[in-house]
Formats: structure tokens, C-alpha cells, sequence
């Protein structure tokens, strides 16, 4: 028996994660292509607002925006906070799309909850396992982000937390990990996405933008990422990205995610993915059959 038992795939059995939203579920798992974007940090009502409207017919399923951002500097801009998880519920009503966004303690749990439908913990805190088993009591998906210096078994242990408190719906996030190269931010395990799908039941994306740090990377990796099978990505776009207050050196506009998207959708078809189409519940349960 693997020590990640309930996160170890037995059989042919996937997890597909049905995301409700207004104008449609998002489905996340086998046979879809996901897709995840927006800017690193919600910065602003006005800024979000702005970016939400401008990609959310260009092929994004659900929104992400940080309102609380772990910064290597405690000097670094960290997020609205609350403040900023009203903006993102604001936006999620104004487009009809569902939103993610970080929870950094425990304390914030249910507010994040509240305001979000997917809740993310982040690569900082992949072994926070406080806040992994609170993560596991909450009735929302969870993205849990790969370590930058965590194994492949560390990160599905990490999983198990979130599984065996009660949560069974767990989108796994590869974001790079930390190696002794300089030339990227991190280095894109392209090899684990295949890996973990082998391995595991739950859903498997890929974050090019912080796997990466640079904006010229993220529509190759992200076309990888695809073709070795992940379920999805996560994309950081920004109208304006070098005056991003956090993250715009990996952050692309809205026209070149646009072109990505594009690219994406066509590159879904070829491996038989469908491209998160929002659908109702009854529409996708006929279209599996």
C-alpha cells in the first residue's frame, strides 16, 4: 500500500472536480484542458474589474487574483486582503466565471471560503499541515501547489492531509521547483505531470508563469504541459505588466494569452480534451455517456 493511499489512482478511476459557477459549471480532470488566469495580485477594484472583462471571453475558464500574497520581502506589496476577496467575488458576478485566490492562514480559512470557489494553498505552505487539514473541513476544492523543493511523494503526502480530513477534491499544481539552474525562475518538472497523473486519481495542472519567471516561456510550457498531460494550466495576465505590483516579469497581456488560448484550444482537440466548456451538470453527464 502507498503511503498516499487515498490520493493513489486505482484502476482506471479519475477525479473530474465540478466547479459551480453562474453561467455554468467549470470541470476539472481527464479528457478537459482548464484554464486558469488573471493577475498575480488583485490590485486594485478598478484594475480587476478591467482585467476580468477583457480575458473573460478569450478562453478563461475560472479567474485567479491573490488577496493575500506571501512575499519573499516583508517589504513586498501583499495583497488587499479582505478588501481584495470582495473584489474577487465582485468580478465572479460581473462575468460569470468562478475565482481562486490564496489562503495563507488558518484563520482566513472560511472567509476565503466564503468569497471563493476554489481555495488555493500555495508552494510556501505545500507542508503547512495545520493548514492542509483545515484546507480538508471546507466544502471547496483546493489547488495545492507542488513545494519549489518538495518530491513527488512529499507532495501527494501533502495531498493526504487535505484527502483523509475530509476533502476529496484536490487539483494537484506543478509550479517548478528550485535546482541549481539560474536562467528560470524555477525548473519546470514537465516530467512529474505525466508522473503524478500515473500515480494519483485527482487532477494535474500546470503553472508556467511561476514556473518559469518569464513571459516569453509561459505559451511553450504551457503547450508541454498539455502534451504530457495535464488537465489544465495557470496562467498570470496583466493589462499593464511592468507596472504589476507583484510578478509582471512572468505576467503576459491580454492579447498574447488570447493567441495562446487559441492555440491551447486547438492542441486540446488533437489529444481529445475538451476545453472546459461551461456546461450544466445534466449536459456534461450526457456528453460522458
Amino acid at each position: 500500500m502507498e503511503a498516499y493511499k487515498l490520493a493513489f489512482r486505482r484502476g482506471e478511476h479519475t477525479t473530474i472536480i465540478e466547479v459551480p459557477a453562474p453561467q455554468g459549471s467549470v470541470y476539472i480532470g481527464e479528457g478537459n484542458c482548464t484554464v486558469i488566469a488573471g493577475p498575480c495580485s488583485v490590485e486594485s477594484r478598478e484594475s480587476f474589474l478591467e482585467i476580468a472583462g477583457l480575458i473573460k471571453n478569450m478562453g478563461v475558464h475560472i479567474l485567479r487574483g491573490g488577496a493575500y500574497k506571501p512575499r519573499t520581502s516583508p517589504y513586498s506589496f501583499s495583497g488587499l486582503g479582505e478588501e481584495g476577496l470582495k473584489i474577487l467575488k465582485e468580478a465572479r458576478e460581473l462575468t460569470g466565471l468562478p475565482v481562486v485566490t490564496e489562503v495563507v492562514d488558518v484563520r482566513d480559512m472560511e472567509k476565503v471560503a466564503y468569497y471563493s470557489d476554489i481555495i488555493q494553498i500555495g508552494s510556501r505552505n505545500m507542508q503547512n499541515f495545520t493548514l492542509l487539514k483545515e484546507a480538508g473541513r471546507v466544502q471547496r476544492p483546493v489547488l495545492l501547489k507542488r513545494g519549489f523543493a518538495a518530491t513527488i511523494e512529499e507532495w501527494l503526502l501533502a495531498c493526504e492531509y487535505i484527502l483523509d480530513a475530509g476533502n476529496q477534491e484536490v487539483i494537484l499544481c506543478e509550479r517548478g521547483i528550485r535546482t541549481f539552474e539560474g536562467m528560470t525562475r524555477n525548473t519546470v518538472d514537465i516530467a512529474a505531470v505525466a508522473l503524478v497523473k500515473e500515480l494519483s486519481h485527482l487532477p494535474v495542472i500546470v503553472d508556467p508563469s511561476h514556473a518559469t519567471g518569464r513571459r516569453s516561456l509561459v505559451a511553450p510550457v504551457a503547450r508541454a504541459a498539455i502534451a504530457a498531460g495535464a488537465d489544465g494550466l495557470m496562467i498570470e495576465v496583466h493589462q499593464n505588466p511592468e507596472q504589476a505590483l507583484s510578478d509582471g516579469a512572468q505576467s503576459i497581456t491580454p492579447a498574447a494569452f488570447a493567441s495562446l488560448s487559441g492555440e491551447l484550444r486547438k492542441q486540446a482537440a488533437v489529444f481529445s480534451k475538451t476545453y472546459a466548456a461551461r456546461t450544466s451538470g445534466e449536459e456534461k453527464r450526457h456528453e460522458q455517456t
